[in-house]
């Protein structure tokens, strides 16, 4: 089943170009990196498959709720500083449209879970304020993934992360990819830890200039 479609997409901003021609498929269970330099239009891409960017040209077919998916974007982890704990920053997660608060007994147990993968229970009850960059980032992560979402969208990830969390995380990913047939689309400039998972490679220079296998990418 294709998930995401994307069509002779083209999106600029300030009279300046950022994608064009931008075409490809993403099918349920596929595990795709977004890889090129700073400025090559992977952060743009995702805003606009998320709907926080307008293409000027194309369109984006999203086969999927909105609400089946989850978006970890690219954040300033120093201003990530307000009076909640870290356990209602997760908790968002699951809110969806709800205007108030109110967790079932599932979302409840799915919390549990996704704490205990994530290895931040000593975290739950701290404010996020008080937190590092790399903690603050593992909340996020866990917030995005409390969710189970069908397609799960992360900009850098492994930002403010040291590296031995940094292979945590991918494991995670890499059984939520192949168990549980979550698809990811991930924006990444690190490539090193993702050999065993072996993802589909888009490299974007403003428009797409290889789509395949890892292993052909090293050596395109």
């Amino acid at each position: 089943m294709t998930i995401l479609e994307v069509e002779n997409l083209k999106v600029s901003y300030s009279n300046h170009v950022a994608l064009e021609n931008i075409n490809f498929k993403i099918d349920n269970g596929d595990y795709v990196c977004l890889v090129g330099e700073n400025g090559s239009g992977k952060s743009t891409l995702v805003k606009t498959i998320v709907g926080l960017l307008k293409p000027d040209e194309g369109k984006i077919n999203l086969n999927i709720s909105l609400d089946e998916v989850a978006y970890l974007s690219q954040t300033n982890l120093k201003e990530l500083d307000f009076p909640a704990t870290a356990k209602e920053i997760i908790m968002s997660g699951v809110q969806k449209h709800r205007k108030l608060p109110f967790y079932t007994k599932k979302d409840k147990e799915a919390y549990e879970e996704i704490i205990k993968k994530l290895k931040i229970e000593e975290l739950q009850n701290r404010r996020i304020g008080d937190l590092s960059g790399g903690q603050k980032q593992r909340i996020l992560i866990a917030r995005a993934l409390i969710r189970n979402p069908k397609l799960l969208i992360l900009d850098e990830p492994a930002t403010g992360l040291d590296y031995n969390i940094t292979k945590e995380l991918y494991k995670i990913l890499e059984n939520e990819n192949k168990n549980h047939q979550m698809t990811i689309i991930m924006a990444t400039h690190d490539l090193d830890e993702l050999n065993e998972i072996k993802p589909r490679i888009i490299y974007l220079a403003k428009t797409i200039k290889y789509d395949g296998e890892l292993e052909a990418w090293k050596g395109f």
